[in-house]
C-alpha cells in the first residue's frame, strides 16, 4: 500500500485555480467534419485509446493553444520524428502517405482540401473565482505550399466552436468581423496573446509554459541529471549567438586571409622586383658591351692609322735602298752575260753542241717525271680511301677501273636508299610530332576544365558565346551532365559508345535558341555541331523505363538546370535493356550488351568496333577528366617514345647517306684518271738515267772542252746568282712598293671608315682602351695583326655579351615563371599586366602599394576587427554563458526551495544539488574560451599576439561551423559545450526536517530501482510545477493555472512508483489529463473522475467517446462479465 503524503493541504481546495472544463477540436487531424469535445469539468481526465487512434492529436490541439509554436514539437508526446507532423498535416488532415512511383518518394494523402478551416478552443474555469477564460486558435490554407494561417482568440467567457466559430461565409473577414462584435480578443500572432492568457492564470513567464510542454513529453524515468536537463531546466538558444560568432569570424578570417594574401604578395614580389631591377643592370652591361663591339672596326681603324704613318717612313727608306742596289746589279749582269757569250762560242768550235742538245731533253724528261709522280701519289690517296691497293700495271688499273664503276653504281643504289628512308622517317615523324602536339593540346586542354568533351568542341563553343556574350556553363553540352554511374562500371565502354553523339551534343536554353540558330547558319564552322533546343516546361512525366534499363546506369548531374530535361531526354532516347547473356539479348525489342553490341526495333543490330570499347580518350560522359587526362597522358608517352626512336633512326640515316655521299665523291675523282701512262713515272726516270750517262761520257772526252766547260759552269753560276740576286732585289722592290700601295689602300679605308663614324660610337672608344689589356694581354699590334687583333678582341666581347645574355635569359626565364606563378595565383589582380620582363615596373608598382598602403591597411582592418568585433563578441559569448549558468543555479535553488514543502518520506524533504561537470571536452572549451579573451579587451600592436589571438579563436569556430569530414563529431561538440544545462550534474540530497541533515545521497539515481527513480523525478516536477505555477498551498480561491498534461508517464513507470506520482500531484491540487493505453488504467482509475476514448477503425477518421469514471467501470464490468 502507499504511503500517505503529510502535506497539509485543505480539504476543500481541490477546485482552485484555473481548470481545464473541455476541448473542442474542428478538422483538427484525424478529428473531421464535426466538432469533437474533450469533457473534463475541471476534474482529472483520462485519454485512452489503441496505438495510432488519435489520442497525441489531442495532447498536440492542447499544446497548440498554449505553448508559443517556435517551441511545439508535434507528436512529442509520442516520441515520433519532428518530420511525421506539423500544423499544415493538422490543418489538412494527412493519414497516409502513398508511393510516387516515378519519384521514389512518398505523398501525404489528406482527410481535406485547401479551401476550408480548422479551430481548436480550450474553455478553462475558476471556480474560486468564479472565472472562465475561453482560448482558441483558428487555422486556414492560404498557399498550398507554405505553413497555415492562424488567427487567435481569447476572451473572459465560455465559447463553443458551434456557436462562435461556424457559419461566417467564405472569408476569414466575416469571423474577425463577428468575434470581434461578441467581445472576443484578436490577435496575429501568439506573443501578445501569450500575455493576455498568462495575465490572467498567474503565470509570470514563458518558462512555466515550457515546463507544461515538457511535462507533456516525460516519459521513464533515467538518471537524475538528465532528467533535470530535460524537464526542469529551460535550454538557452545558443544558435543565434553562434551564428553572430561566425559571422564575426567569417569578417575577420576575410581580413586575416587579406593579411595573409598581401605578406604572400609581397614573399612572391620581392626576389621578382629584385630580380627584374638585376635584369635590366645586366641587360644595360649587355647593351654597353655590344655597343663596344660595334665601336670595335673605327677604334681598331685610328690604332690602324697609326701604325701605317710609322710603315709609310719605313717602307719608304726601304725602297730607296732597293733602287740603288738594283742598279748596281744590273751592270755586274751585264758584264757578266758579255763573257758568256764569249765562252760559249769558244765550247762550241771544241764539240760541245750535243752536251747542250742532252742537257735540254733531260730538263724536259724531269718535268714530265715530276708530273706523272704528283697523279700517282694522288691515285693512290684516292685508292686507299677506298679500302684497296693501287695498280701497278696497265692489266690492274684496267680492273680496278672496272671495278670502280661497279662500286659507284652500287653506292649510288645505297645513298638513293638511304634517302627514301630518311624521307620516309622524317615524314613519319612529322606526322608523329603533329599527333604529339595535338594530344598535348588536348591535355592541356581538359586540364583547364572538368569536362570530357573533346577541344575542338570547346573551341566551337567558346567561339559562339563570346560572340554572343553568353556564359560557357549557360549552354553545357550532354555529356558534361552525364556520367556512369559508380557501381556500374562495368558497363562504361558500351554507354559512352551508345551515347557519343549526343555526349556532343549542346543544349540550348529556349531564350537563346533564336541567337545561337542565326549565328550557327551565318557561320563556317569547321566542323559538326548538333544542338538541341531546350523549351521552358519540359516533355511531361517520366517514361516507365525497362528494369535493366541503361537509364538506371546514368547519374545527372544534381546541380543543372537541365536535370529534368535531361533525365526524360534520356529515358526516351536510350531506354535498352542491358543484356548480360545472349538468350535475354535476343529476347529485347531493344537492347545492348556489354560488348557494345545494339539491338533496335525493326531487327536492325549494329556494333562499331572502330575504336576500342575501353579508350578513354574518346570517352566524353561525366564532370570529372582525370581519367580521361589519365589516358591521353599515357598515349602520349607512347607517342613520345616512338618520336625518340624515329629521332634515333634519322640520325643514323643521316650518317649513313653522308658516308656513303664521301664514297661517291671519291669514286667520282677516280673516274678522272683514264690512261695508265698518265701515272706510270718509272720508264720516264729510266730514260733520264740513260741520258745523264750519255752527257758524262761526251764531257770526258775532251780536256780542254772540260776546260773551258768548268769555267763556263762557274760563269753561268755567277751570272744566276747575280741574276737571283738582282730577281730578289726586284721583288723586294715590287714587294715594298706593293706594301706601300697595299698601306695606302688600307689608310684610304680606315679614313672612310671614320668619316662615318657616329659621334656615340667614338665616346666608346676609351672603354675599349680600357678592355685593351684585359682582352689582348701583352700581344703586340701591327698594321697586319690588327684585324686578327680586331677579331680576339671581338670573340672576346661576344663572349662576354654571351655570358650577359646568358645571365639575362637565365634571369628572364626566372622572372617569367615568376611573374606566371604570381599571375595564375593572382589572376584579378593581374589581368592587365602582362607576363614579360618589360611589365617589371608595374609588379614593382604593385609591391610598393602593398607595402606603402595594402598590407599595413590589411593589418588594421585585420587587428580592428580581431579585437572590436570578434574577441568583443566572444567575451559577450562567454558572458551570456556565465549569465545561463548563474541562471541555473538560481532555478535549482528555487526548485529545493519548492522541494521543502514536500515530505519524501516522513520527517524528510529533498534538496537538489548542482554540480560542475567535469567532463574533458566541457572544460577545454571554458578553459580555451577564456584564453580567447584574457587580455584581449585591452588591445595590442604585436603580430604575434594578434595571430595567436586569431588562431585561438578560429579553434573554437572551425568547430562552431563544423570541420571537413568532422562536420557531424562538432556538430555532437558544439551542442554539448554550449548547451550550459550539460556544464552540471545533478544529485539529490534526502534531509531530516528537524536539524537538516543528510539522511541519504542521491547522484544520477545511482544504485536505485526503477520506481525510486521515478519516485524522485516526480517530486522535483512536482516542485517544479509548485514553483512555476505560482501555487498558493491550500488556498481555495487561487488565480494559478493547475492544468497539466501527462503522456504515458504513469503508463511505463511501476505500480508504486505511479501511485505515487498520482497521489502527489493530486496534493498540490493538479488537474491531470493523463494519456495512456488500457493497460495501466487499473492505477490511474481511482485518481480520475472521467475518460475520453479516441478510436480509429479504418486508420482515416478518429472518434472520441466521453465518460465517466463511472459509466466507464460500469462498462468493463459488463464487458468483462
Amino acid at each position: 500500500m502507499a504511503e500517505t503524503l503529510d502535506l497539509e493541504f485543505m480539504a476543500d481546495d481541490r477546485l482552485a485555480g484555473f481548470r481545464l472544463q473541455r476541448l473542442e477540436v474542428f478538422n483538427w487531424g484525424t478529428f473531421d467534419g464535426r466538432v469533437w469535445t474533450l469533457r473534463m469539468g475541471g476534474k482529472n481526465g483520462l485519454l485512452t485509446g489503441d496505438i495510432g487512434s488519435g489520442k497525441s492529436t489531442l495532447v498536440d490541439a492542447v499544446t497548440t493553444l498554449l505553448v508559443p509554436s517556435h517551441r511545439v514539437a508535434y507528436n512529442k508526446a509520442a516520441g515520433a520524428d519532428s518530420r511525421e507532423r506539423s500544423l499544415k498535416s493538422y490543418v489538412l488532415g494527412y493519414y497516409k502517405s502513398e508511393r510516387q512511383e516515378t519519384l521514389g518518394s512518398a505523398k501525404p494523402v489528406a482527410l481535406r482540401d485547401f479551401n476550408g478551416y480548422s479551430v481548436i478552443l480550450g474553455v478553462f474555469y475558476n471556480a474560486g473565482y468564479k472565472k472562465t477564460v475561453t482560448l482558441a486558435q483558428v487555422f486556414w490554407m492560404k498557399d498550398a505550399n507554405t505553413q497555415p494561417a492562424r488567427l487567435y482568440a481569447a476572451c473572459e467567457r465560455d465559447l463553443s466552436i458551434a456557436a462562435d466559430f461556424s457559419g461566417f461565409g467564405s472569408e476569414m473577414v466575416g469571423l474577425r468581423k463577428r468575434l470581434r462584435g461578441s467581445g472576443v480578443e484578436l490577435f496575429d500572432s501568439f506573443p501578445p496573446y501569450g500575455s493576455w492568457f498568462r495575465r490572467r492564470f498567474g503565470i509570470d513567464n514563458e518558462q512555466a509554459l515550457d515546463l507544461f510542454h515538457q511535462t507533456v513529453s516525460l516519459k521513464s524515468v533515467g538518471n537524475l541529471t538528465d532528467f533535470v536537463r530535460s524537464h526542469m531546466l529551460e535550454p538557452f538558444d545558443v544558435a543565434p549567438r553562434i551564428s553572430a560568432l561566425i559571422g564575426h569570424f567569417e569578417d575577420l578570417n576575410r581580413a586575416h586571409e587579406a593579411v595573409l594574401k598581401a605578406k604572400r604578395q609581397v614573399e612572391m614580389l620581392e626576389p621578382l622586383v629584385a630580380d627584374c631591377e638585376r635584369h635590366r643592370e645586366l641587360a644595360r652591361a649587355a647593351d654597353d658591351l655590344r655597343a663596344c663591339r660595334d665601336a670595335l672596326r673605327p677604334w681598331f681603324s685610328t690604332l690602324k692609322l697609326d701604325l701605317l704613318e710609322k710603315r709609310f717612313t719605313s717602307l719608304n727608306e726601304e725602297l730607296t735602298r732597293h733602287r740603288a742596289a738594283i742598279e748596281r746589279l744590273e751592270e755586274q749582269r751585264r758584264a757578266q752575260q758579255g763573257q758568256e757569250r764569249e765562252l760559249r762560242r769558244t765550247i762550241a768550235e771544241n764539240g760541245g753542241d750535243r752536251i747542250e742538245g742532252i742537257g735540254e731533253e733531260i730538263r724536259q724528261k724531269q718535268d714530265e717525271l715530276e708530273r706523272r709522280k704528283r697523279k700517282a701519289s694522288r691515285y693512290e690517296e684516292l685508292v686507299r680511301a677506298l679500302g684497296q691497293h693501287p695498280a701497278a700495271t696497265g692489266e690492274e688499273f684496267l680492273r680496278q677501273r672496272s671495278e670502280t664503276a661497279t662500286w659507284r653504281e652500287t653506292a649510288e643504289e645505297a645513298e638513293a636508299k638511304a634517302q627514301n628512308d630518311r624521307t620516309q622517317a622524317e615524314v613519319d615523324f612529322s606526322q608523329g610530332r603533329s599527333e604529339y602536339d595535338r594530344l598535348k593540346n588536348e591535355i592541356n586542354g581538359l586540364k583547364a576544365r572538368v569536362s570530357n568533351i573533346d577541344e575542338k568542341q570547346i573551341a566551337m563553343r567558346r567561339s559562339l558565346c563570346q560572340k554572343l556574350n553568353l556564359a560557357e556553363d549557360e549552354m553545357p553540352f550532354a555529356g558534361e551532365l552525364l556520367q556512369v554511374r559508380e557501381d556500374e562500371r562495368d558497363w562504361e565502354g558500351a554507354i559512352e559508345r551508345l551515347l557519343h553523339g549526343f555526349g556532343l551534343s549542346l543544349l540550348v536554353p529556349d531564350r537563346y535558341y533564336a541567337k545561337v540558330a542565326e549565328w550557327v547558319d551565318a557561320t563556317n564552322l569547321r566542323g559538326r555541331l548538333v544542338y538541341f533546343r531546350v523549351r521552358d516546361g519540359g516533355r511531361g512525366e517520366l517514361p516507365a523505363v525497362h528494369h535493366d534499363s541503361l537509364v538506371r546506369k546514368l547519374q545527372v548531374k544534381p546541380d543543372s538546370s537541365f536535370y529534368d530535361w535531361i533525365e526524360r531526354e534520356v529515358a526516351h532516347r536510350f531506354d535498352l535493356a542491358c543484356c548480360l547473356s545472349q538468350e535475354q539479348f535476343r529476347r529485347e525489342t531493344r537492347a545492348i550488351t556489354r560488348a557494345g553490341q545494339i539491338k533496335a526495333p525493326g531487327e536492325r543490330h549494329e556494333k562499331d568496333d572502330r575504336h576500342r570499347l575501353d579508350d578513354r580518350r574518346r570517352y566524353v560522359l561525366g564532370w570529372s577528366n582525370a581519367e580521361k587526362i589519365a589516358a591521353l597522358e599515357k598515349e602520349a608517352g607512347r607517342q613520345e617514345a616512338h618520336l625518340s626512336e624515329l629521332a634515333g633512326r634519322i640520325s643514323t640515316l643521316q650518317k649513313g647517306q653522308s658516308a656513303l655521299r664521301e664514297r661517291l665523291s671519291i669514286l667520282s675523282k677516280l673516274g678522272e684518271y683514264t690512261d695508265f701512262r698518265d701515272l706510270d713515272w718509272k720508264p720516264v726516270a729510266v730514260a733520264i738515267a740513260r741520258l745523264e750517262a750519255e752527257k758524262r761520257e761526251l764531257e770526258a772526252a775532251s780536256d780542254l772542252l772540260k776546260t773551258l766547260t768548268m769555267r763556263l759552269t762557274a760563269l753561268e753560276n755567277e751570272l744566276k746568282e747575280t741574276e737571283g740576286q738582282l730577281d730578289d732585289r726586284k721583288d723586294k722592290r715590287s714587294k715594298t712598293e706593293q706594301k706601300i700601295s697595299a698601306a695606302k689602300d688600307l689608310q684610304q679605308q680606315a679614313q672612310a671608315l671614320l668619316a662615318g663614324t657616329a659621334e656615340d660610337t667614338v665616346r666608346r672608344f676609351a672603354m675599349l682602351e680600357e678592355m685593351r689589356e684585359e682582352a689582348l694581354g701583352s700581344q703586340s699590334l701591327t698594321v697586319e695583326s690588327c684585324d686578327s687583333r680586331e677579331r680576339d678582341m671581338r670573340d672576346w666581347l661576344q663572349a662576354r655579351i654571351d655570358a650577359e645574355n646568358s645571365k639575362i635569359n637565365h634571369l628572364s626565364e626566372k622572372i617569367i615563371k615568376a611573374m606566371t606563378e604570381y599571375r595564375k595565383e593572382w589572376t584579378l589582380e593581374t589581368r592587365d599586366v602582362d607576363v614579360d620582363t618589360a611589365a617589371g615596373p608595374e609588379f614593382k608598382t604593385m609591391l610598393d602599394q602593398l607595402r606603402a598602403d595594402d598590407l599595413p591597411r590589411f593589418e588594421g582592418r585585420f587587428k580592428e576587427l580581431l579585437n572590436e568585433n570578434t574577441i568583443r563578441e566572444v567575451a559577450n559569448f562567454q558572458s551570456q554563458l556565465a549569465r545561463e549558468r548563474e541562471t541555473i543555479k538560481e532555478r535549482i535553488a528555487q526548485i529545493s526551495e519548492s522541494l521543502i514543502q514536500i515530505d519524501y518520506n516522513p520527517g524528510r524533504y529533498i534538496s537538489l544539488e548542482a554540480q560542475m561537470n567535469l567532463d574533458a571536452d566541457i572544460r577545454d572549451f571554458q578553459t580555451e574560451l577564456r584564453a580567447c579573451t584574457e587580455g584581449a579587451l585591452t588591445g595590442s600592436e604585436d603580430a604575434q599576439y594578434s595571430e595567436a589571438k586569431f588562431l585561438q579563436v578560429k579553434r573554437i569556430i572551425e568547430r562552431f561551423r563544423g570541420r571537413e569530414e568532422h562536420s557531424d563529431l562538432d556538430r555532437r561538440w558544439t551542442a554539448k559545450v554550449t548547451d550550459v544545462r550539460n556544464w552540471f550534474v545533478f544529485a539529490a540530497s534526502e534531509r531530516w526536517r528537524e536539524d537538516k541533515t543528510e539522511h541519504e545521497h542521491y547522484a544520477d539515481s545511482g544504485g536505485k530501482s526503477g520506481g525510486q527513480k521515478e519516485k524522485l523525478a516526480y517530486t522535483v516536477l512536482a516542485a517544479s510545477l509548485a514553483y512555476q505555477f505560482g501555487l498558493e498551498w491550500g488556498a481555495v480561491r487561487s488565480r494559478s493555472f493547475r492544468f497539466v498534461v501527462i503522456d504515458e508517464a504513469f503508463g511505463r513507470g511501476s505500480d508504486e512508483s505511479a501511485q505515487y506520482g498520482l497521489q502527489l500531484f493530486a496534493q498540490l491540487n493538479l488537474q491531470l489529463l493523463i494519456v495512456t493505453p488500457l493497460q495501466k488504467i487499473h492505477i490511474i482509475e481511482p485518481f480520475v473522475a472521467s475518460v475520453g476514448f479516441v478510436h480509429s477503425e479504418d486508420g482515416r477518421n478518429s472518434v472520441l467517446r466521453n465518460l465517466s469514471i463511472e459509466e466507464y467501470q460500469a462498462e468493463k464490468q459488463r464487458m468483462q462479465g
